[in-house]
């Protein structure tokens, strides 16, 4: 079976997506599907580049016996768009860039990464950058359930088995 290449995108690259990596990768692999999968997240903007998750995401990951450490932040490059079979963007803001930047035959790749947690009742994952303690902790709710809902999802549509 082909792996499922999975790139969670936001703005700068270090709070929402690569909690999103770091959860979604210990999901995988608590469930033993990790050499289904390749993972990565991105931003649509190049502020971040080459720097670790804000201090905060980190924090609330380990808190929850995630490592985000390890990871930096890059930019969505064009060969993404052929690389990825989900490009999974936090708000409409990046979605819409995303959307911009993608060639027409690969549109089908790019999702709002809540569309897999619809009970949530919500479309887009807010960015604590700014905001002050909690904020990254329903972060991490939201992040969580649409994680679950996207491995279901792709055991429902037969892409994992």
């Amino acid at each position: 079976m082909e792996k499922i290449n999975v790139l969670f995108v936001c703005m700068g690259n270090i709070c929402r997506s690569p909690t999103a990596e770091g959860v979604f990768t210990k999901l995988v692999s608590d469930k033993k599907l990790t050499h289904h999968f390749s993972i990565d997240s991105a931003g649509t903007h190049a502020y971040h580049v080459g720097d670790a998750p804000d201090n905060r995401a980190q924090r609330a990951a380990k808190n929850r016996g995630i490592d985000i450490s390890h990871l930096r932040g890059r930019k969505v490059v064009f060969g993404d768009f052929d690389d990825f079979d989900y490009v999974l963007a936090m708000d409409d803001d990046n979605h819409s860039i995303l959307m911009q930047a993608c060639p027409a035959h690969h549109q089908h790749k790019v999702h709002y990464f809540l569309d897999f947690a619809p009970h949530l009742n919500i479309r887009e994952v807010p960015d604590p950058y700014y905001g002050n303690g909690d904020g990254f902790e329903r972060v991490l709710d939201m992040i969580e359930a649409a994680s679950e809902g996207f491995l279901k999802h792709l055991h429902e549509t037969k892409r994992l088995g």
